[in-house]
């Protein structure tokens, strides 16, 4: 393996090491292994047959798009709102092409304001929200394996994709491709996610 080689991984896995990233990859574990527990309860106890779980049906339905439009901008910043979750549980009231298409626009709208705002003011402003020991350890990894890391992290879930959109802007990323790319990777992994909510879906109300 050659020098360079070895520093290509060394700067990629100093990046996945880095304390910001583990904590989104924990807080991602906690949160999964949380919304299970959920809705194993919901499964024991027939929560599904109650009033309640009605009357959160027909919320969904009437508002939930909305309340998912927005949430997911909210997600798309550096707001940690567990944006997978709301839109798996929202699978379960509301039509998959439409939840699917207002969760991956939010999300997008939610980066491209964070490329917007470090494209106009750069570094100092973007060291206000990433530290700057983090912001090298990904300016290292980025000038290595650039957009690459930028789809890995857009199709992982528990990763912090939301703040790679600032290294995106900071280094004046064409906002096409920019875009493009915010947008693909969450529309695939928002239909994973609302496939999944589905069948999660039909089986609390079997």
């Amino acid at each position: 393996m050659t020098v360079e080689s070895q520093h290509e991984q060394s700067s990629l896995k100093d990046l996945l090491k880095a304390s910001y990233v583990r904590t989104s990859i924990k807080l991602g574990i906690i949160l999964t292994i949380a919304g299970l527990f959920v809705i194993w309860l919901l499964k024991v106890f027939n929560v599904a047959a109650t009033p309640l779980f009605a009357n959160m049906g027909i919320f969904f339905v009437n508002y939930g798009l909305l309340g998912i439009f927005f949430a997911t901008i909210l997600a798309g910043t550096i707001i940690p709102l567990g944006s997978p979750a709301l839109v798996a549980v929202a699978a379960f009231f509301i039509d998959s092409i439409p939840l699917i298409l207002t969760a991956s626009i939010g999300f997008t709208i939610g980066m491209s304001i964070n490329y917007a705002l470090a494209y106009k003011l750069g570094r100092p402003f973007v060291t206000k929200r990433i530290s700057p020991e983090h912001l090298d350890q990904i300016t290292r990894a980025w000038s290595k394996w650039g957009l690459i890391i930028y789809i890995i992290f857009g199709l992982t879930p528990i990763l912090p994709v939301e703040l790679l959109s600032f290294i995106c802007g900071l280094l004046k990323t064409r906002v096409f491709i920019f875009l493009f790319l915010s947008f693909i990777p969450r529309l695939i992994v928002f239909a994973l996610i609302v496939s999944f909510g589905q069948q999660l879906g039909t089986w609390i109300f079997a």
